[in-house]
């Protein structure tokens, strides 16, 4: 079986997942190193130097061919990664797949973004936390058609890592 998480950028995706996967004895990928690893360019640079659009395609690509090689893994999408191209519905048609969407309110994002936002290319200059809260706001607005579609949905607000784990166990088996 593979296991998809998804969810908005900090909604516990490579967390949760490398934890689920010691559980299960999975392996584990996360679709942004992943892509990192076989372009030999960090996500921000194929961005910076080839664009958007060859970054999506690469992701689809990749995302397509894990689909299909790969058994017993969870994988962590980007946040982005359900809403381009064709993705979600791959994920939703591909055999032995239960997608996993990590659902976070725009507060608990901005509490575990405080501490990481220069790392994150997409948020490094929101200067307040007003201006983030309206950034994350519209993202998810955007991107709820997609994350809404996956197979389960598993609520992080106000949770410790012990019960969502145990909430995505019970959620994928």
């Amino acid at each position: 079986m593979i296991i998809i998480l998804m969810g908005y950028m900090a909604s516990g995706k490579s967390t949760y997942g490398k934890i689920l996967s010691n559980k299960l004895n999975y392996s584990f990928i996360d679709l942004d190193d992943y892509i990192e690893e076989k372009e030999s360019l960090s996500v921000s640079r194929i961005f910076k130097t080839k664009g958007e659009i060859y970054f999506r395609k690469k992701e689809t690509e990749y995302l397509n061919a894990l689909l299909k090689n790969e058994t017993n893994l969870i994988l962590s999408l980007g946040g982005g990664t359900p809403c381009y191209g064709n993705n979600m519905d791959a994920i939703l048609k591909a055999e032995n797949v239960v997608s996993v969407y990590l659902k976070a309110s725009i507060k608990t994002l901005i509490n575990n973004l405080k501490d990481e936002k220069s790392q994150r290319p997409l948020i490094a200059d929101i200067k307040t936390d007003e201006l983030l809260a309206e950034f994350i706001g519209k993202h998810l607005f955007e991107r709820a058609y997609f994350y809404n579609q996956a197979d389960k949905i598993v609520d992080t607000d106000n949770k410790s890592v012990e019960d969502i784990i145990k909430d995505l166990l019970s959620a994928i088996i």
